[in-house]
């Protein structure tokens, strides 16, 4: 969540480190602040609230200097204040530093230090650290990085500055993405690449336990074993105007008009030109799956319900038993797995807190892993045991659109290679679903173009307090992801429900003054669906119905219907949540809200 810069160089500091925050804003935050080495000293500043309010300061009372690091906090220890904010620094500022994480074994750390004099300013677990650098210092930055680390327990990325050595910047992760950007005369730090994209396409990755010593024209990496190694060079290949809207007035609405493009580059990639699916990269055969009697599939939010949809996929095409686990709770729920599970994990980041913990417990009770990731070299995709990547891009909204497409994506064409490999499913239907897939381009085109109707019923629901979504079968998966966006960028509270369920409690709570969305794709269970729809228009619901353009039957059923080409029921759950997207998002900009960073919520969840 919280977003890490670090400049060294030529140039002036703080340009980079307002610039390289702005670019991170996106990951969510309660407050930011910089450092920057300026005449002697490590100077401080740091505000509760958005990046404006540092930025006026600084108008005030500039910051000059060619060393600095930067931060924008989402709370974990501590409310939001400017005493709280980062960087923090030891009793003097001796030591500055800048944290993403939990350092878990802060209050013991904290009362020992306390007990020898040290003065803490913050509530916060992230100061301890500077306070142990203070401790600790040897008279050599390194060394005196490398006993702090010796100390702390948790997750973690750390930048370190420090006013003895002015030149120097030094960094380390374990759990929590990092990367140095390489520059000419100047290098940059940061927690993600949008950070450094306009300034360099050269970059390293972190691993854990790794430590890099920063200065403006060497960057010298060591290894858990305080070797000095050799990295290789990522060039970053999506442009910074990727990062951008594009003429879009948010970027959540141009990413849904990317799905399109996303897609097909997604699908394209795993395709062979017999219409065969081909994940060659996985190096999987026919009897890796002979020791293989349950697949797991673990996520958080919307790669969850990307996992429930895989699961139809999976169980229909593999003829494998499938469970689906909230990445949360799976690992504290005295799991089942064993050697004979492959667990799949889901994250468009990539660096999921929740997610790469349940990766490493199922790893643990000896599961084979792959992780379905659209973040190349991220944490989960360097600790599975193969990876599937997706093709969406950068996405920059909190609000998952087309990262969640393509999840779905990926996980139908794995689908059909895992029943390819198992002969579970027969050549001519595989053909059949990815020259589908080929075509669904065009399709979530067509959908797109219900653009301006779906402005019209967020109109309807914008003073609504409650909305139910209704499906049956992978409708109702596809139902949980439509309730998930709506409430989390409109703040109207929204539920999904199995249809089939309303009798079973959920009917009590539908009135007049409740909305429905009905989402009917499922051909084997349409009239089923049909009455479940009556019963809630007998109670007075009005019911906007998602089905197929040539479905005569559902606008029987509804008060108003959105129509979606006629595909394969497999394909459905990705055309089908289209028009849910676009209905979030106008009811959320119609509500007045930051559709783009909803209250509370950042893109990449990175502490537990």
């Amino acid at each position: 969540m919280c977003g890490i810069v670090g400049y060294v160089g030529s140039g002036e500091a703080s340009e980079f480190l307002i610039d390289g925050l702005r670019r991170l804003e996106y990951r969510g935050y309660d407050s930011a602040g910089i450092a920057v080495y300026e005449n002697g000293k490590i100077q401080i500043v740091k505000k509760k609230g958005g990046l404006a309010n540092l930025e006026a300061v600084l108008k005030e009372h500039p910051l000059h200097g060619h060393i600095g690091i930067g931060h924008t906090r989402w709370a974990t220890h501590g409310q939001p204040s400017d005493v709280n904010a980062h960087p923090h620094g030891d009793c003097h500022n001796h030591f500055v530093i800048v944290h993403n994480g939990i350092i878990e074994n802060y209050m013991t750390l904290k009362k020992e230090l306390i007990e020898k004099g040290h003065v803490f300013k913050s509530e916060t677990d992230t100061e301890v650290v500077a306070h142990l650098a203070e401790e600790l210092d040897d008279g050599n930055f390194l060394s005196t990085v490398r006993k702090v680390l010796a100390k702390i327990e948790g997750s973690y990325s750390l930048v370190f500055m420090d006013d003895s050595d002015p030149d120097t910047i030094i960094c380390t992760k374990k759990d929590n993405p990092l990367i140095i950007g390489l520059g000419k005369g100047e290098n940059f730090i940061a927690s993600d690449i949008p950070a450094v994209i306009n300034r360099t396409r050269q970059i390293y990755i972190m691993n854990d336990y790794e430590l890099a010593v920063v200065k403006k024209d060497s960057i010298t990496f060591y290894d858990h074993d305080d070797k000095e190694i050799t990295k290789e060079i990522h060039e970053v290949t999506w442009s910074a105007e990727a990062a951008e809207k594009g003429g879009y007035p948010h970027f959540m609405l141009k990413e849904i008009y990317e799905q399109p493009k996303a897609i097909h580059d997604t699908v394209q990639i795993y395709l062979n030109k017999d219409g065969s699916v081909n994940f060659k990269d996985l190096g999987w055969t026919e009897d890796c799956f002979d020791d293989i009697d349950h697949i797991l599939i673990t996520a958080c939010g919307t790669a969850y319900h990307a996992g429930l949809v895989a699961k139809h996929y999976i169980e229909r095409f593999v003829r494998i038993p499938v469970s689906v686990e909230i990445a949360s709770e799976y690992r504290y729920s005295n799991p089942l797995t064993t050697s004979k599970t492959l667990c799949i994990v889901v994250s468009q980041s990539g660096e999921t807190i929740d997610t790469l913990a349940a990766l490493k417990e199922a790893k643990r009770l000896g599961a084979k892993s792959l992780a379905v990731t659209n973040s190349i070299s991220s944490s989960i995709a360097r600790e599975s045991d193969n990876v599937i990547y997706t093709m969406a891009g950068p996405e920059i909204a909190v609000a998952s659109t087309k990262a969640y497409t393509t999840q779905l994506v990926a996980l139908l064409l794995l689908a059909l290679y895992m029943g390819q490999l198992r002969k579970t499913v027969k050549p001519e239907l595989v053909k059949e679903i990815t020259d589908a897939l080929k075509d669904l381009p065009k399709q979530i085109e067509k959908v797109l173009k219900e653009n301006d109707y779906m402005a019209e019923v967020a109109e309807r629901l914008i003073k609504a307090h409650d909305i139910f979504y209704l499906g049956r079968s992978i409708d109702y998966a596809i139902a949980m992801e439509g309730a998930l966006k709506l409430k989390e960028v409109s703040y109207i509270h929204a539920e999904a429900y199995a249809a089939g369920e309303l009798k079973h409690g959920t009917l009590a709570l539908i009135t007049e003054d409740t909305p429905v969305i009905a989402v009917a794709t499922q051909d084997n269970v349409s009239s089923k669906m049909y009455s479940n729809i009556e019963e809630v228009r007998a109670r007075g619901a009005e019911v906007l119905g998602i089905g197929y353009e040539d479905d005569a039957e559902i606008g029987k059923y509804t008060t108003e219907t959105v129509r979606i080409p006629r595909v394969d029921p497999f394909i459905a759950p990705i055309l089908s949540v289209i028009p849910m997207q676009l209905l979030a998002y106008y009811t959320s900009i119609k509500r007045g809200n930051n559709v783009d960073k909803p209250r509370n919520l950042a893109k990449s969840v990175t502490v537990e």
